[in-house]
């Protein structure tokens, strides 16, 4: 008998890839966070594009995930 997937791994593999998402999970000490893009998932990982790099976790290690809406537009640098 298999385990159940759980939700966050599911949500992540059935979204499309180019969705904005939010995946936290677990890393030694504590948790983190990766902000961005969804560039791909499989039966294993996911691949996140944020703003310094791509971003590939274990879904085994993935504890939430949900969709988020798109960046504000960043702000003029002031003269």
């Amino acid at each position: 008998m298999s385990l159940p997937v759980p939700a966050p791994a599911r949500f992540l593999a059935a979204a499309e890839p180019g969705t904005r998402v939010v995946v936290r999970y677990r890393i030694e000490g504590g948790f983190t966070d990766a902000l961005g893009h969804l560039l791909e998932c499989d039966a294993g990982s996911c691949t996140v594009r944020t703003r310094r790099s791509d971003v590939v976790i274990s879904l085994e290690h993935v504890v939430a995930a949900k969709e988020v809406p798109p960046a504000p537009p960043r702000r003029q640098a002031a003269h």
